[in-house]
């Protein structure tokens, strides 16, 4: 596979995995209904693993903004690359998302709750407080980019077998730090999916809360930016 394509799939086997597990424990009369933050945060977990697998060998497994842009700050990544891996992400994002929406189609259907039916396609604060949610948002991305670059090193790129240790990476900020504001740490993951809430004809649903969609976008650059510093002065 091309780079792009790789972002692409990786990014799409990410979001579908992801915001599976998530449909699969809000949505109404699902076999995994209820199931609770354990078993979200394991199947964030394994959809990183899944995602970085495949798609390590032919772009890297950056599958996140965050990423990309901090490994060039690092050094470790042409800048000139970085906006057609962004497009990907965004683009496999948004294509996870839309088929989420076709697994979960009938179970969309049922469920009456909007606050529900928003949280599988993106997140949104326990307690809204832009700016200790931007806070929130950098904390978990700095751990994640600071340990993705202690993982990569020496090679500036994660390979198949780095897909174990970063997936539980991933489960640790989830458990430590998801709360507050359920752990985007990745602007693609939360804006790709809030663009498909906002297009689908999903019965029920509100509105896509923009107003929040900022956060999970800067302060996880923002996170990550800063992480990539603190390792090169390192």
């Amino acid at each position: 596979m091309s780079a792009f394509l790789g972002e692409l799939i990786g990014t799409a086997i990410l979001i579908l995995l992801g915001n599976g597990v998530v449909a699969n424990v809000l949505l109404k009369d699902s076999k995994g209904n209820h199931g609770g933050w354990i078993v979200i945060t394991l199947g964030w977990a394994m959809a990183v693993f899944v995602g970085v697998y495949v798609s390590a060998a032919s772009s890297g497994a950056h599958l996140n903004p965050a990423v990309s842009v901090a490994l060039a700050i690092a050094g470790q990544f042409a800048w000139a690359e970085v906006p057609a891996y962004v497009a990907a992400q965004l683009l496999g994002a948004m294509l996870g998302s839309k088929l989420v929406w076709l697994a979960y189609k009938k179970h969309y259907d049922a469920t009456d709750d909007a606050g529900l039916i928003q949280a599988t396609f993106c997140t949104a604060p326990a307690i809204s407080n832009p700016f200790y949610n931007v806070v929130t948002e950098a904390i978990g991305t700095f751990v994640l980019i600071f340990g993705v670059l202690h993982i990569a090193a020496p090679q500036a790129s994660l390979g198949a077998l780095d897909a174990l240790p970063v997936a539980l990476l991933v489960l640790a900020i989830g458990l430590s730090l998801g709360g507050p504001t359920g752990y985007a740490i990745n602007p693609a993951r939360d804006l790709g999916p809030r663009i498909v809430h906002a297009f689908l004809p999903i019965k029920g649903k509100s509105h896509s809360n923009w107003k929040y969609s900022w956060v999970p976008v800067v302060g996880p650059l923002l996170g990550g930016a800063v992480a990539a510093v603190v390792f090169g002065m390192l």
